[in-house]
């Protein structure tokens, strides 16, 4: 029997200063118009550390190295479909984070963790009050 796959998404979080980076969805047709952590999809053969270095390059225009990435914790989710995302901390990176798709991002921004905007993705709020981890947690399946 062939069982379906499940997509699985990649989320880093970058700190500085005791503020996380948000990212304000734009154009994607997916929580447009919330903030988010930086991430995406794990492509075909493509491991979750190295889809994080992809992503932060592609997303941000910075340099992340695989050993440099943590493991915080697991999503699995009801969304519209099925869904497993890993969230990552980026120890350290090389570059400015900036707008480098702009087609997917209208804003970039600092926040506090104790001021995180309201219009932010709920699982990805969720994540980010989890703690340091390493945690696993469930969404939408009351």
């Amino acid at each position: 029997m062939r069982h379906a796959g499940i997509p699985t998404g990649v989320h880093v979080l970058l700190e500085r200063g005791g503020e996380v980076l948000l990212m304000r969805r734009a154009g994607t047709g997916f929580f447009d118009g919330l903030y988010s952590l930086p991430g995406g999809h794990v492509e075909e053969g493509e491991s979750i550390r190295a889809t994080a270095v992809r992503e932060m390059r592609e997303e941000l225009g910075v340099g992340v190295a695989e050993d440099a990435l943590e493991v915080l914790g697991v999503v699995h989710r009801r969304s519209d479909t099925n869904r497993i995302d890993f969230f990552l901390r980026a120890q350290v990176w090389v570059g400015t984070p900036r707008i480098a798709e702009p087609h997917k991002c209208d804003d970039l921004r600092w926040f506090a963790r104790n001021a995180l905007p309201e219009a932010i993705v709920p699982y990805v709020r969720d994540a980010l009050m989890a703690g340091a981890g390493p945690w696993i947690r469930e969404s939408g399946w009351a």
